[in-house]
Formats: C-alpha cells, sequence, structure tokens
C-alpha cells in the first residue's frame, strides 16, 4: 500500500493523558516507531508539540472523543496538519485492545491515507459558533422554566394558558408578578391585561380564579427569578454575538433575507457552515454533511433505507425550527410544504423544507445575492393545465358543473 504521510503520528487522547504513536522512516528502508505517554496539562502538550517537531512530524491525527480534543488541537494546529477523524470510521479489527495500539493503528491508517478528516472551522468561526451554542443552551433553559411555570399553574388551579397564547407576554407577566404579591381577586388580575388580551376579560377572571397556595408563590417568585436571570444572560449572549459576527455581517443580512430565517438562525448559519462554500463541492454535499439528505443505502440494486445520517444536529434542529415558521408564511417553501405534507405527511414536509432552506443558503453564501421569492403559486404556474384539471374535478365530485373562460377572452 502506498504511503501518502511519511513523518506522521497518531494519538490516542483521554481526559488525563493522551498516547502518542510517531512513524518516521529508517533510512536502509523500513519504518520506525517510537511510543510515547503525555499527559494532557498544558505544560506537558507543549512538550508533546516539541517532541512530534523534533521526529519532523507534519501530520497528526486522533479520535474526536467529547471535549478532550480541543486543548490538544488548540497547541498542536499551529504546526501541524491536524485531523480529527471520526472514532467509527477508523475502528481497529478485532483482537486486544490498549491504549498503544490504538494509537499505532490511527498513526497507520495516517501513514496510508486510509483517514477522512473532519471540518474544524477557523478560529473565528469556532468562536462564533461556541457563542451561539451556548446561548441555544440558555433558550433551551428558559423554555423549560416557563413549562414548569406553566405546571405550577396547573397546579394552583389557575388556567392563564388556556386563554392567553403567552403567558410570558407583558399581560401574562404582570398577572403572574400580582400572584406573587399576594393579589387572589381574579378581577383585579383581569385588568392588567393589555392589548388583544383585554378583549377576553370575561375568560381571564374565570381562567384566574384559583387556589394557590403559600409554598405555590414561594415557588413560583424563585422561578419568575431565574427566568428574569436567564433573559439577562441571553441578552448578553446577544451582544456579545453581534460583536463576534461583524465579520460576517454581510451575509447574516442577506440569509436574513429567507423566509422563516431570522437573525438569530442567521448567525446560527453562519457559525456553523462559515461563508467558504468551497470545502463542499455542491449544495447537496452541505445537505448530506448536516443530516438533511436521504440516506444512501443500497445492496443487490435495492434500496433498503433512506433514512438520513447523523448529521450537524445543532444546524439540523435551527433549520427544522425554520421549515415550522416559513411552513406558515404565504411563500413559495409554504406552497412546498403543503405539497409535500398532503401526499407523505408533516414531518416529511418539514424535513423537506429545512432542506430547501440549506440549498438556498449555500446559494446565497456562494454568490452574495440575496433571497429572491418564487411566490406561493409557483408550482400552479408550473403545470397551470394540470392544476386547472384537478380544481375542476375537484368542484365537479361537489355537484357542480364548471365552463372555463379565460380572462383575455372576457376583456374582448
Amino acid at each position: 500500500m502506498d504511503v501518502i504521510h511519511p513523518y506522521c503520528a497518531g494519538l490516542d487522547v483521554h481526559k488525563k493523558t493522551v498516547v502518542a504513536c510517531v512513524i518516521t522512516p529508517v533510512p536502509k528502508g523500513g519504518w520506525h516507531k517510537e511510543i510515547q505517554t503525555f499527559t494532557t496539562m498544558t505544560g506537558q502538550l507543549l512538550k508533546l508539540s516539541d517532541w512530534l517537531i523534533s521526529k519532523g512530524c507534519t501530520h497528526v491525527a486522533m479520535e474526536s472523543t467529547g471535549e478532550y480534543w480541543k486543548p490538544i488541537f488548540n497547541i498542536l494546529e499551529s504546526s501541524f496538519e491536524v485531523m480529527l477523524v471520526n472514532a467509527q470510521h477508523i475502528k481497529a479489527v478485532p483482537g486486544r485492545k490498549t491504549d498503544v495500539k490504538d494509537a499505532q493503528w490511527i498513526a497507520e491508517l495516517l501513514q496510508h491515507g486510509l483517514l477522512r478528516p473532519s471540518f474544524i472551522p477557523p478560529i473565528a468561526q469556532r468562536n462564533l459558533r461556541d457563542l451561539t451554542r451556548y446561548r441555544t443552551s440558555f433558550i433551551r433553559e428558559r423554555v423549560n422554566l416557563v413549562n414548569r411555570i406553566q405546571k405550577l399553574l396547573e397546579g394552583a388551579n389557575i388556567k392563564l394558558a388556556s386563554v392567553a397564547s403567552d403567558i410570558m407576554g407583558m399581560s401574562g407577566r404582570a398577572m403572574l408578578d400580582a400572584i406573587v404579591a399576594g393579589e387572589t381577586d381574579p378581577l383585579v388580575m383581569a385588568s392588567l391585561a393589555k392589548g388583544k388580551l383585554c378583549n377576553k376579560r370575561e375568560q381571564l377572571i374565570e381562567a384566574l380564579e384559583g387556589r394557590v397556595q403559600p409554598h405555590q408563590r414561594f415557588i413560583l417568585a424563585q422561578l419568575l427569578c431565574q427566568l428574569d436571570s436567564l433573559e439577562e444572560t441571553i441578552a448578553r449572549f446577544n451582544q456579545q454575538i453581534e460583536v463576534y459576527s461583524e465579520p460576517f455581517e454581510a451575509v447574516i443580512e442577506l440569509l436574513d433575507t429567507v423566509p422563516g430565517v431570522g437573525r438569530q438562525t442567521a448567525e446560527m448559519l453562519v457559525a456553523e457552515i462559515g461563508i467558504d462554500m468551497s470545502r463542499f463541492p455542491s449544495a447537496a454535499h452541505l445537505s448530506a454533511w448536516a443530516g438533511l439528505a436521504p440516506g444512501n443505502y443500497e445492496s443487490a440494486g435495492k434500496t433498503l433505507s433512506g433514512k438520513t445520517r447523523k448529521g450537524n444536529q445543532t444546524l439540523r434542529a435551527g433549520l427544522m425550527q425554520s421549515a415550522h415558521v416559513a411552513s406558515r408564511s404565504h411563500t413559495y417553501l409554504a406552497a412546498q410544504y403543503r405539497r409535500i405534507a398532503a401526499r407523505r405527511g408533516k414531518k416529511r414536509a418539514t424535513m423537506a423544507v429545512a432542506h430547501s432552506i440549506l440549498v438556498i443558503a449555500y446559494h446565497i453564501i456562494q454568490r452574495r445575492e440575496p433571497y429572491r421569492e418564487l411566490g406561493a403559486n409557483y408550482f400552479d404556474q408550473q403545470q397551470p393545465e394540470k392544476t386547472t384539471k384537478k380544481l375542476v374535478k375537484r368542484l365537479e365530485h361537489l355537484g357542480y358543473q364548471v365552463t372555463l373562460q379565460s380572462q383575455s377572452a372576457s376583456v374582448t
């Protein structure tokens, strides 16, 4: 087998230690393997880097084991071509398994060019990705807190969520604060409603007539305090993300023109896929990497499964949320959702719209052009005769006799 990287190293990474195997050529022919073990403290990792440099290594490979690869990558990325590989792709043949053998196996695979590296974005994108992912975590915690508040209100016979669509809106929050303050009169609390909720005054009075116990007021107060703290944290994250998004601001503004994609989703897209589309040969490659393309599992000429692969979960979840929003608009994406949902169900339709949003984002970033809406009647205009025939047939099934006349003929 051909040797691609004559001076290389494989690392078996753990929480406290990293085992390194260096493979170098011998002048008389053959290969020399040398193995050393280092701790994962910064000082020891610097010694690892110096040792690899002294051996003339040019390429280093390691498994993507949790978060433990990051300290090593931070030290080695400036001096070597570092490959981060999926552990499933380098599973060793059955037999004895030790840290030393794992490091040797990784080094041998790297030596012959049999490893496919994972994508590690540039430092600016990595920083933005950390911020957007942690913001997403805090937003999820906020949702969990709101659910806990809703659960507490149900236990206290307060049916506010049955009347107000958002119990944490301006009106709902004022009513919750009144409950914490000890207010028990539903008339007084209902008078705190603002906006369209004022039209539901009688329903609010019935919903706010509960049996709130003292311990429930205490729990509600603590939950609201946590919620306020989380909202302040999210606001600070938004400010910090705006600072780190300045190099990508032009692309973020272009992505914000896509239906269903807001500012936060646009920032997430840039953080996850970047603004350099050269590493994706096509939009189909990007969709497969994100886990939004049909799977490819064929044997004996039969397609056995079309299940999507496990891709970038953060990107996939964000696009699925955007697809839900886009499906409720009067746009091409909403028409696509309704067209697919009628035949294959809502879940597959949402996945298809998410896939379309990602393809649109790919071309927007590649061409640096804003989104151009095709219109909600795009599919009808593609085959007008077929659409007309289908609608006429539906009317005839309802008992009508249909006579068609074009608008141009009626005008003359």
